[in-house]
């Protein structure tokens, strides 16, 4: 009874099955032949499309609803109280609770930076922030299934855990730059408000995620129609099959000039993974777009000094590339 409820669950209300339908339904009324690559390229674009912008419209205004009640003010002061990896077990959860692209991130970090949070703390922020959220976890359980989901957000957890404590351990705070560092006015945002207020607030930040993603998103969508329809599934496999040993390496590579976020990243996985692409590949490319894009790594640079920049893209990439091997490994028990 219970796998009954979640199976529809997953494949009706997540993977909205009935969307599928729909647009199948529509497409061929008007004439479009769904089974040909034009018409399904048609139809993979505009059941995306539609799918990922209402996950993302009722997401980010139930999360940003909820992260109402935790202003940088309060925030501080839940964080201080803990210590070591537990501290950056903190930071990095914070991270899923924030619904940001890398470069959005980045004020964030310099605003704990300035608030006197340990920097380890505010590493863990910075690289779970963009990796991994509630929201994305939902969408990934849409396409992917439970498994493949939950273990993409632990594996980014652990990432930004393991990262964060390790930069705190080197002792790399001095390579903060100092600008960074000076005190900073809390905005001064209260839970005292009313639900109207935070109603506001909610809308005010689903707005603003939409405006800041939604170009991103008609992007991934396209190139996922693309890989799916026309690019032909043997130059994929040899590109970035199980066969090839580098597959990881180069998908991880590959990620890095592009920008976005998860929702715009995720149709291009989608169909790499229809084309038999191993899922630690497709979880690797994906992580390297949210974590390592070429934008975020330029910002982030005008905020720490070199040393600290190599060690933070060092610790990220081979987090990346290792979890991307595992994945493929266990992939008989992920899929």
């Amino acid at each position: 009874m219970l796998f009954t409820i979640w199976d529809f669950f997953q494949g009706q209300v997540l993977g909205m099955r009935w969307l599928y339908d729909l647009i199948t339904t529509v497409l061929l009324g008007m004439g479009v032949d769904t089974t040909s690559r034009l018409g399904g390229s048609v139809h993979f674009f505009f059941y995306d499309v539609i799918k990922i912008f209402i996950l993302l419209v009722v997401l980010i205004f139930v999360i940003s609803y909820i992260q109402s009640y935790f202003p940088p003010e309060r925030t501080k002061k839940i964080l201080g109280k803990y210590k070591g990896v537990w501290a950056n077990s903190m930071g990095a959860l914070l991270g899923t609770v924030t619904p940001f692209c890398s470069c959005s991130s980045i004020p964030i970090f310099i605003g704990f930076t300035s608030a006197g949070l340990p920097v380890g703390i505010t590493f863990s922020f910075l690289i779970s922030s963009p990796l991994v959220d509630l929201a994305s976890l939902i969408v990934l359980t849409s396409v992917f299934g439970a498994k493949i989901a939950i273990a993409y957000v632990v594996v980014g957890l652990i990432i930004a855990i393991v990262g964060g404590t390790l930069i705190e351990k080197m002792g790399m705070e001095k390579y903060v730059e100092d600008f960074a560092k000076e005190p900073a006015r809390l905005n001064m945002l209260t839970t005292r408000i009313t639900r109207k207020q935070r109603a506001v607030y909610a809308y005010g930040e689903l707005k603003n995620t939409i405006q800041k993603v939604y170009m991103y998103i008609l992007v991934g969508v396209f190139i996922g129609a693309l890989i799916h329809n026309w690019i032909p599934a043997a130059w994929v496999e040899n590109t970035l099959g199980s066969n090839n040993p580098f597959s990881v390496i180069i998908a991880t590579l590959i990620s890095i000039p592009m920008y976005g976020d998860i929702f715009g990243t995720i149709p291009i996985a989608e169909a790499l993974f229809a084309k038999n692409v191993g899922i630690g590949t497709v979880l690797a490319f994906m992580m390297g777009v949210t974590a390592l894009s070429l934008p975020s790594l330029i910002m982030i640079k005008k905020v720490i000094k070199p040393k600290l920049f190599v060690s933070f893209v060092g610790i990220i990439t081979l987090g990346i590339i290792s979890m991307g091997y595992i994945f493929n490994f266990l992939q008989a028990y992920l899929v």
